[in-house]
């Protein structure tokens, strides 16, 4: 048989509302140097674009200036900046990766 207590507090669950992560805009930006071809091979490999997409949004960069690669978590998005970054400066070119808040 239980006894119920004046002093004791009853605890009851309250619902805890979660925002999802901020998502970033990962964006490739026009050069003069950059061959569109390697443009293309780096949205195949670091964002899996078929190659009909990847052709698209390097279009878009070529005729716009900038290109949506993805949208990401920071981290994820700040890690896709620094690897298209340093494997177009290995190969020599000045392609610009840039993140933006969504």
């Amino acid at each position: 048989m239980s006894t119920w207590h004046q002093n004791e507090a009853v605890l009851e669950d309250e619902a805890v509302h979660t925002e999802p992560p901020a998502l970033y805009k990962v964006l490739l930006l026009n050069d003069d140097y950059t061959p569109m071809e390697f443009v293309i091979h780096v949205l195949q490999r670091f964002f899996a674009m078929n190659r009909e997409r990847a052709t698209e949004i390097m279009l878009k960069v070529h005729h716009e200036g900038r290109g949506l690669c993805g949208l990401f978590p920071r981290d994820i998005a700040a890690t896709r900046v620094e690897q298209v970054s340093a494997f177009a400066r290995r190969r020599g070119h000045p392609l610009a990766c840039i993140m933006e808040k969504n």
